[in-house]
C-alpha cells in the first residue's frame, strides 16, 4: 500500500540557543509548531533541550517529552548524533578541531574521546527505543579524508584499512541499533568517510550488508558535488530511511569550481540556500520519494549563508508542506477498465 510520507519536520539543532524561544523543551516545540511544523528533529547533545542519558534510563522521561511536544503539535521524527557519530572516527589532523564537540573531560585524549562517543551513540540506541522512534540520523566519522584527492599517490590498501576500522567500530553500535529496532542513517557529507553512494557501497560491504547502516538522505551536498541526486534515490531507496531537505546552488566560475578556493561560504562557488532559493528540484524528489513509497518524515535542515534563520524556517515549513504528495489509492483510468475476462483475453491474443 502506498504511503504519504509525513511533514513538514525540522531540525531543531541550528535554532537550539541561550535565549528564548529557543533555550527550553516547551518553548521550542511550541515555536516549531507555531511556525507550521508537525515534527521536530532533536540533537541529541543538547541538553538545554534535552538529556540523551536521562532519556535512554527512563522511559517516563521519554514520555513526558514526547507528552510536551504533542501539547504544542508536534511530534518526535529522529534524534540527531552527529557530533557524537563524527567522533567515533577521527583522523588525527581533526583532533584539536573535533575536540570542540566533545566533553571537557576527554579533550586531548582521542581514545577516551572515541570511547565516549561510542557510549553516546549506545546511548541514543536506548534512547530512541523509549521514544519509540525507527530512525537515528547520524555522521560516521572519518580516517581516511585527509586523503581524498590522490596525490600524492595512495599507497595501495590504505582506503581498505581505514574502511576496515571504520566498519569494526560500528558494527556493535549497529547491533545494539538492531535490538533498539532502529536505524543508523548517515549523511553522506564531505568531511565523512561515507560522503557518496560509492563509499556507502564499500562500507556496507564491510559491514556485510548491515540492515540497520542506512542514509539519511540530503540533495544539497549531491549538488555541491555534481552528483546526480535523483538516480541516488532509484540506486538507493531501499537503504533511505531519513531525509533532510536542504537547498543548495554550485554556481562555478572562471575562478572556482567544486573546491572553492578556500573562499568563505557566501563567497563559494557551491553554496547551501533556504529552501526555493538555490537550484534542487524538489519536485522531483518529492515525486521519487513518493514512487518508492518513502514512509518517513521530511526534515528541514536550514542552512543558508544569506537568509535570516527565522524566515527560513517559516518559509521552509510550508515550502515542504506543499511539496509533499498525497499519494494516490487508485489508478486514474480506473474508469476505463473493465472485469477482467479470460476467454476475452485469449480472443485478444489469438490463442
Amino acid at each position: 500500500m502506498a504511503t504519504t510520507l509525513k511533514g513538514p519536520g525540522v531540525y531543531l539543532a541550528q535554532f537550539a540557543g541561550d535565549t528564548a524561544p529557543f533555550d527550553s523543551w516547551a518553548a521550542i516545540t511550541r515555536w516549531a509548531g507555531q511556525k507550521g511544523f508537525k515534527g521536530v528533529q532533536i540533537p541529541s547533545w543538547d541538553a538545554r533541550i534535552f538529556d540523551l542519558r536521562r532519556a535512554a534510563e527512563s522511559k517516563t522521561y521519554c514520555d513526558e517529552v514526547a507528552g510536551v511536544a504533542r501539547e504544542n503539535g508536534v511530534a518526535i521524527t529522529e534524534l540527531g548524533t552527529h557530533l557524537q557519530g563524527q567522533l567515533v572516527a577521527v583522523h588525527p589532523a581533526y583532533d584539536e578541531a573535533f575536540d570542540s564537540f566533545a566533553p571537557d573531560a576527554v579533550k586531548g585524549n582521542p581514545a577516551a574521546r572515541q570511547a565516549w562517543a561510542v557510549e553516546q551513540m549506545l546511548l541514543s540506541a536506548k534512547a530512541s527505543l523509549n521514544l519509540g522512534l525507527t530512525s537515528n540520523v547520524s555522521f560516521p566519522g572519518a580516517l581516511a579524508w585527509p586523503y581524498l584527492y590522490p596525490w600524492p599517490q595512495r599507497p595501495a590498501g590504505l582506503i581498505d584499512t581505514a574502511f576496515d576500522e571504520l566498519a569494526r567500530r560500528w558494527r556493535p553500535i549497529f547491533d545494539a541499533f538492531d535490538e533498539a529496532n532502529c536505524h543508523v542513517c548517515f549523511e553522506l557529507h564531505p568531511g565523512e568517510d561515507l560522503f557518496d553512494g560509492t563509499t556507502f557501497e564499500m562500507f556496507l560491504d564491510k559491514v556485510d550488508q548491515h540492515p540497520r547502516c542506512c542514509i539519511n538522505y540530503d540533495p544539497s551536498h549531491f549538488v555541491l558535488q555534481q552528483l546526480d541526486y535523483l538516480a541516488f534515490i532509484d540506486i538507493y531507496h531501499s537503504r533511505i530511511k531519513a531525509l533532510h531537505i536542504k537547498d543548495a546552488e554550485f554556481r562555478p566560475t572562471g575562478r572556482q569550481g567544486v573546491y572553492s578556493g578556500y573562499a568563505p561560504w557566501v563567497d563559494r562557488a557551491g553554496r547551501f540556500r533556504s529552501l526555493g532559493d538555490g537550484q534542487v528540484d524538489f519536485g522531483a524528489i518529492f515525486s521519487k520519494m513518493a514512487r518508492h513509497n518513502y514512509p518517513g518524515w521530511a526534515v528541514l535542515e536550514w542552512e543558508c549563508c544569506l537568509k535570516h534563520p527565522e524566515d527560513g524556517a517559516a518559509e521552509g515549513a510550508a515550502f515542504i508542506r506543499d511539496h509533499i504528495i498525497r499519494v494516490t489509492d487508485k489508478a486514474f483510468d480506473d474508469f476505463a477498465g473493465a472485469k477482467p475476462d479470460p476467454a476475452q483475453l485469449r480472443r485478444m491474443l489469438g490463442i
